[in-house]
């Protein structure tokens, strides 16, 4: 499984390197070198929802649940356990390898999850696209031959306002027991069943955290409630630690716009307005950005249901 043992052997132009700052990138890698392998993570959702892939119903709850993600109606694409448990074995593998390159890639991501003994928040992240993202590309810097007693370890929170607490625990227990093998202790995972925007952020200890994401999460954040919403990125701003990282990313084009009285505008430019200031002058930096990214998966992966390709576009900001 890992790639500190098995070669690769395939089109080398798969594999990438660190993005440096400021670039405007277009597509990232099906694979990187800090990543496992896009059927090693395949083969943890199978394993996974092996119960529901089989399951002559899951085709009915895919339409409904795609049908209310069409009318942007989150809450009741995520209201209900079986919506749940086929969101999760149709699309969360599509995002689980789209973030594990997405994450592999920017260096200063790479290097939060692997080098320190961090901690990380992922808002809207109940699904597990991002807990298998972050998990892929931590088991990926292990070297299970060292048996030092020290090594580093991560701490991931999610919070999402369904209930995905059965989905994470049995994630969770997959990458331990299939990827970990004897360090299930290097990773502590937490769910939180709540709306991020309604409790009390010093609840959610952004002080301590080394990285912050929000992936396909923003949109729905404002289309619950703007103010509160502003409030929130207002909240990181007054209380996340200096150096500490933002990754936000959406869907590239009009479909990431939202009202804001009479006029409509792109999310992302209106985050950058919060987070960044005028002419630089707010809480944060920029450091790596595109308006259009692309994650196209390998075309031999062995997964029983369609992978997504995604057109995403990504800002990651740094804490001043």
């Amino acid at each position: 499984m890992s790639k500190k043992s098995v070669k690769f052997e395939g089109d080398n132009t798969l594999i990438h390197n660190d993005l440096s700052e400021e670039s405007d990138l277009s597509n990232i890698p099906a694979v990187t070198k800090d990543s496992l392998y896009t059927n090693d993570i395949l083969k943890l959702f199978q394993d996974s929802f092996n119960h529901i892939l089989s399951s002559p119903s899951l085709e009915g709850f895919i339409q409904k649940v795609k049908s209310d993600l069409y009318n942007r109606d989150y809450i009741s694409a995520f209201g209900q356990d079986d919506k749940r448990m086929a969101y999760s074995a149709r699309w969360t593998p599509s995002r689980a390898l789209c973030y594990s390159s997405l994450f592999s890639s920017l260096k200063e991501v790479k290097e939060v999850i692997t080098d320190q003994n961090s901690k990380v928040l992922c808002v809207g992240g109940g699904a597990g696209g991002e807990l298998i993202g972050l998990s892929s590309v931590f088991t990926q810097s292990r070297d299970f031959l060292n048996k030092d007693k020290y090594k580093s370890k991560l701490n991931i929170k999610l919070i999402d306002i369904a209930d995905w607490t059965t989905i994470v625990t049995q994630l969770t227990s997959k990458v331990k027991k299939n990827w970990l093998y004897d360090e299930p202790d290097s990773l502590e995972v937490d769910f939180i069943n709540d709306d991020v925007i309604s409790v009390d952020p010093a609840s959610l200890h952004l002080t301590d955290l080394n990285l912050i994401t929000l992936l396909f999460t923003t949109n729905e954040l404002f289309a619950e409630d703007k103010a509160k919403s502003i409030r929130f990125f207002q909240a990181l701003n007054k209380l996340c630690q200096s150096g500490a990282y933002l990754l936000i990313s959406e869907s590239a084009g009009s479909y990431s716009h939202i009202t804001v009285g009479s006029k409509k505008f792109p999310i992302q430019f209106l985050i950058d307005t919060i987070l960044l200031g005028k002419k630089g002058e707010g809480e944060w930096e920029l450091v790596n950005k595109s308006d259009s990214c692309w994650y196209r998966c390998e075309k031999d992966y062995q997964y029983p249901m369609k992978i997504e390709n995604m057109r995403f576009f990504f800002r990651l900001y740094r804490k001043k």
